[in-house]
């Protein structure tokens, strides 16, 4: 997608930045939940909450009251309360797991949107990316069996909240353009606010540790939790920047950057270095992703041919 913004060398340096400071907001999410003592669920309530107080005084100077004037609220809506339940899966995860190995299965999700938009939209998808999504699920089952014997079904966490992630962005494919990204933005965070203050009102009731509601217990962890909500609200708009910038193809392998983040956080702040096996299903997973990249890129230009599509 090109316009008069087009720059696609500074979306690339744009699209980097991102993806290496993503992981950031994971890695304060784990801390939090470590260190700090906070539960996930209480952890992802204020992913939201402060993602929204955090853009929402931008978005509305620059769009107004229109920021809420979603075509299609419900909708959005129901995107944010998907998104809060992916976010609530992985921080589960990362409480229990290292961050690169979360990282690393929840990296299937590109594999899941590609075969949902080919059964659900009929999208074609020939053999060739058929074999890769199942070459990319066996990288992820080298990451994942160790961790399985280790952390049991909390292994699969990541699967789960790859699921989630694949439907909130199959359902932006499925609706399309109808609301500017602002106002996505905007509905999603409020969505995602509301979905996990009910989540955790039930959790608690039912006695769920990982849901137990609290209030942060130092300066120090309000403050990281203000960091956290606003990098997930200002990267996001960021990466939508560099979408302006620069073509799906030309960025979407940046996001492979995330995984190279994860490592080196997990190994600087938690001591944790992925072992060779998981290392090997780290690299099928990424090679996969690319594979599927390349030939999604291939089947959208005009001169391929419809019997190589695929």
């Amino acid at each position: 997608m090109h316009n008069s913004s087009s720059d696609p060398l500074r979306g690339m340096v744009l699209m980097a930045g991102c993806m290496f400071v993503l992981p950031v907001m994971d890695a304060i999410a784990k801390y939090m939940a470590t260190a700090g003592g906070m539960s996930p669920g209480q952890i992802t309530f204020y992913r939201f909450f402060f993602q929204l107080a955090s853009v929402l005084p931008v978005l509305i100077a620059l769009n107004g009251m229109a920021a809420f004037s979603a075509k299609r609220p419900w909708v959005n809506l129901l995107r944010g309360a998907i998104h809060g339940a992916a976010s609530l899966m992985f921080f589960m995860a990362v409480k229990y797991m290292p961050l690169a190995d979360v990282f690393a299965i929840y990296f299937v999700e590109p594999f899941i949107l590609t075969a949902m938009s080919a059964v659900f939209l009929k999208e074609k998808v020939g053999w060739r990316r058929w074999l890769a999504i199942a070459v990319g699920f066996s990288g992820a089952m080298i990451v994942i069996q160790p961790s399985y014997e280790i952390f049991g079904l909390t292994a699969l966490l990541p699967v789960a909240c790859a699921f989630l992630y694949a439907f909130y962005m199959f359902l932006n494919r499925a609706i399309g353009e109808a609301d500017t990204p602002m106002t996505m933005q905007t509905m999603a965070g409020i969505g995602g606010t509301l979905f996990m203050g009910a989540a955790l009102l039930i959790g608690t009731s039912a006695g769920e540790a990982d849901f137990e509601i609290s209030l942060p217990n130092s300066a120090l962890g309000l403050g990281l939790l203000v960091v956290l909500g606003a990098i997930s609200g200002y990267i996001h708009l960021l990466v939508v920047r560099a979408f302006r910038m620069a073509t799906l193809s030309v960025l979407a392998p940046f996001q492979y950057f995330e995984i190279i983040a994860a490592v080196a956080l997990g190994y600087f702040l938690f001591d944790e270095f992925p072992t060779p096996s998981k290392w090997l299903g780290i690299m099928i997973i990424v090679g996969s992703g690319l594979f599927i990249l390349w030939r999604e890129q291939r089947r959208a230009s005009p001169a391929q041919s419809i019997a190589e599509a695929g």
